[in-house]
């Protein structure tokens, strides 16, 4: 056994809880090395993971609603809601309260257990923090859990958010550092750790994950998958996006990452952060059925469920009931503890 597959193992075996400050911090080297594992291997080690610490039957179910779309500042090459690219997305205001509420009551009706809220901000003015603070707290006094995504926060917004009722905010790193800077130039990586110990500090949970599919390296997906496994806990949840090409992005004519390449990931997010929701993010419409099987025997246990993710397409939620149905899974009724 080669030394990096040695590290491997003893890493995967020291990799047990969330809750403790981490002892062991996974390199690049190791986790490429469960890229390179024999596919029957390392979904069977996921899987292994997996059952250890949830119920491989329960997927929990999601809801993410823009609340306030397009127009935003930042160049960031994967996105619709830029305002520097031409793809038909029009910017909007500030959704209402009672609009929100709607939204969620019917995501509630439908089996959803968390309600995410994204509005595309580079970073929200305290007065758009305070409007969020008042949508928050009408999703939450329906019994849901709460997520947001709004850019990067300042001194004081996640406290005022915690305050409101906030569960988890999603701020995702998108990709390795490396690579960070050919996806996107308006803002650094270091801001979005800055924004990350923001969140942890106020006491929310974290929501963080990234894209894949860009262009970017097997070295590259790992090198992801370190930077989110060596954050101090990592993320309670791991949103794992697959890049839905759209046109007048710069990525629009990106050829699709290998499916395969795609559970291998999954997988890797799991043995390396096993306490976490690994959650199938952006692009399910485009896998298709066994694929999305695959990756749930991977470690996934989340999926955003709902006709549409922000700008994007995203399952039909009977097409999501039938897949479930047809794999004996079911959907998690409470709100997830991780």
């Amino acid at each position: 056994m080669s030394s990096v597959v040695e590290q491997t193992v003893t890493l995967h075996r020291r990799a047990d809880a969330i809750a403790a400050p981490q002892s062991a911090r996974w390199t690049v080297e190791a986790v490429q090395a469960l890229f390179a594992l024999p596919f029957p291997e390392l979904m069977h080690r996921a899987q292994t993971v997996h059952r250890e610490h949830f119920d491989p039957t329960q997927i929990e179910f999601a809801t993410l609603l823009s609340v306030k779309t397009g127009g935003c500042p930042e160049d960031c090459g994967y996105c619709p809601q830029s305002a520097k690219f031409d793809t038909g997305v029009e910017a909007s205001k500030l959704m209402e309260p009672q609009a929100v509420l709607q939204a969620a009551q019917l995501a509630k009706a439908a089996g959803a257990t968390r309600f995410c809220m994204g509005a595309a901000w580079r970073a929200p003015k305290d007065r758009d923090i305070e409007k969020m603070a008042e949508l928050v707290s009408t999703v939450k006094a329906l019994g849901m859990e709460t997520c947001a995504t709004l850019g990067m926060l300042n001194d004081g917004h996640a406290e005022t958010l915690r305050d409101a009722g906030l569960d988890y905010y999603n701020h995702n790193l998108d990709s390795a550092p490396d690579f960070y800077g050919d996806i996107i130039t308006t803002r650094d990586y270091q801001d979005r750790l800055d924004t990350l110990e923001r969140v942890r500090g106020a006491g929310v949970k974290v929501c963080c994950g990234g894209i894949v599919g860009m262009g970017e390296t097997r070295l590259q997906r790992a090198g992801l998958i370190a930077q989110l496994a060596n954050l101090d806990p990592y993320p309670e949840s791991v949103p794992i996006n697959n890049l839905v090409p759209v046109p007048g992005t710069p990525l629009a004519d990106q050829p699709p990452l290998d499916p395969f390449e795609f559970v291998r990931t999954i997988a890797v997010a799991r043995l390396t952060m096993p306490l976490a929701r690994v959650r199938l993010s952006a692009g399910r419409q485009q896998m298709g059925d066994a694929v999305q099987a695959l990756c749930f025997l991977a470690g996934a246990n989340s999926i955003f469920y709902g006709d549409k993710l922000l700008t994007t397409g995203n399952p039909d939620t009977h097409a999501d009931l039938d897949l479930l149905q047809r794999l004996g899974l079911r959907q998690a009724t409470t709100p997830a503890t991780a």
